[in-house]
């Protein structure tokens, strides 16, 4: 079984899950050995410029999971019916 099956999720927060969980990947997969990150991450978990850099990868996961849930609108709200 894949690692990703879908991005389909139950909730925004479940999203925001997966979102790091893609970010991450993304590291693994850019740097597959293990300990050559575990040697590079003092150098950014105490960087803030690196740290802001992690929230807009997130943020960017995040967008596209939201997008592939449809926003997790739920048809019957009303509140649906205004966007």
């Amino acid at each position: 079984m894949s690692w990703l099956p879908t991005l389909i999720t139950a909730t925004p927060e479940e999203g925001f899950d997966l979102a790091i969980k893609l970010s991450r990947m993304a590291v693994k997969f850019t740097q597959p050995d293990a300990m050559a990150r575990d040697r590079m991450r003092p150098d950014y978990a105490n960087n803030a410029d690196s740290l802001t850099k992690v929230s807009q990868v997130v943020a960017t996961h995040f967008q596209t999971v939201a997008q592939a849930n449809n926003y997790w609108r739920d048809d019957s709200s009303p509140s649906s019916a205004l966007e």
